[in-house]
C-alpha cells in the first residue's frame, strides 16, 4: 500500500517559516468547501461546517485506502475570510464577516467519490450542513504568506507585517485573505497554535 504526506509533497505550500516571509505559487488544487458569514467564535453554522468537511474528508480516505491501496493524510483545515465593505473587516467586527472553510483533497478524488462519501457520511451522522459542501478546484496563484504562532486573536501583528512586505517589495494584494490551521485547536495551548497566514498577490502596475 502506497503511503503519501501531502503536506510533505507540497511542501513549500504547507510550511512556512514565522521569520521569513515567502512568495510561492499555488497551483489548481481541488477542495471540499462551504461557505458562511458570522462570528467564528459563537457560530453554529461555523462548526457544523467543520464537522461536515472532516468527516467526509475522512470518510474519502478510507475509501481510497480500500478501493485504490492509497493511504493519504487528511490535509489541515483551510479558511477564506472577508467581508462585504473591506473596510470593517477587522477582529472587532466578526458578526460581519463572510467565510469559505475548505479542505484540499487528492487528485484522485473525484465528484463521484464526493458525492458517495457523503452520502455515506449522511447515513452514519444525519448532518444537515452536507447539503452546502461544494467540490471545486481553487486555482490561488502568486501568494505571500507567513506563519503565526500563537492565538487566533493576537493575529493583527502578523498580518499587518505580511501587508507592509507585499507593498514594500512592488506587489499589491488582490485576492482573498486565507489562513491554513496546522494545529487542533480542541487540545493544547493556544499560545503554541500554528496558523499560515496567506495573502493572494500581484505585481503593482
Amino acid at each position: 500500500m502506497d503511503k503519501v504526506d501531502y503536506k510533505k509533497e507540497l511542501k513549500e505550500l504547507y510550511k512556512a517559516s514565522a521569520k521569513k516571509l515567502s512568495i510561492v505559487t499555488v497551483p489548481p488544487l481541488q477542495h471540499l468547501m462551504i461557505d458562511g458569514s458570522g462570528n467564528p467564535n459563537n457560530s453554529i453554522e461555523f462548526q457544523n461546517a467543520v464537522e461536515a468537511l472532516f468527516s467526509v474528508s475522512y470518510t474519502l480516505k478510507f475509501m481510497v485506502k480500500k478501493t485504490l491501496e492509497i493511504d493519504y493524510g487528511v490535509m489541515p483545515l483551510e479558511g477564506l475570510w472577508w467581508s462585504d465593505d473591506m473596510n470593517n473587516f477587522s477582529s472587532e467586527n466578526k458578526d460581519n464577516w463572510k467565510w469559505t472553510l475548505m479542505i484540499m483533497q487528492p487528485q484522485y478524488i473525484t465528484s463521484a467519490l464526493v458525492t458517495t462519501a457523503i452520502e455515506k457520511v449522511r447515513q452514519d451522522k444525519g448532518l444537515s450542513t452536507l447539503d452546502k459542501i461544494r467540490f471545486n478546484t481553487y486555482d490561488e496563484g502568486m501568494v505571500a504568506q507567513i506563519l503565526h504562532i500563537g492565538p487566533f486573536s493576537e493575529e493583527g501583528p502578523t498580518v499587518e507585517r505580511l501587508h507592509t512586505f507585499i507593498t514594500d517589495n512592488g506587489y499589491q494584494m488582490n485576492g482573498t485573505h486565507h489562513e491554513i490551521y496546522l494545529s487542533d485547536t480542541r487540545r493544547g495551548d493556544p499560545q503554541n497554535w500554528k496558523t499560515i497566514i496567506r495573502q493572494p498577490i500581484s505585481i503593482s502596475s
